[in-house]
């Protein structure tokens, strides 16, 4: 048996990934170890600690679609208004998979390029009946 100690993001800036990654999920750097523009490699914390995400300098553009992504399901407003604060945050729109009845979701990339979706919120799934 494993047990997953972190996700691991390839970046052409791990420093400045690190920080918008952290606004947007509300994350922390370690402050034994802080994460400083140069480093190669910088670490964030969730509020809880039960998760980390490693962001490391590479010399490479990202080439194509992400092989794994984060799904992002928002937990103080609803889908569309999260998408708007992730926009004002610097993510770009990269496809907008909402239906007619309200589900699906949006493919939005954040500043390198990196693609995420942002789901809808457990409210919004209760209220749709599909919790």
């Amino acid at each position: 048996m494993l047990a997953l100690s972190h996700t691991t993001v390839n970046a052409l800036d791990a420093h400045a990934q690190s920080v918008w990654w952290a606004d947007l999920l509300g994350y922390h750097e370690d402050p034994d170890d802080p994460n400083e523009p140069g480093h190669e490699e910088c670490m964030i914390h969730s509020p809880d600690g039960s998760h980390r995400i490693l962001f490391i300098d590479v010399p490479d553009a990202k080439q194509s679609r992400n092989r794994v992504h984060f799904d992002l399901r928002p937990v103080d407003r609803g889908r569309d208004a999260e998408h708007e604060r992730v926009l004002g945050l610097g993510a770009t729109d990269v496809e907008d998979r909402r239906t007619p009845d309200g589900k699906g979701w949006f493919v939005m990339a954040d500043p390198e390029g990196n693609e995420f979706c942002i789901l809808r919120s457990d409210d919004e799934r209760r209220a749709a009946g599909d919790l």
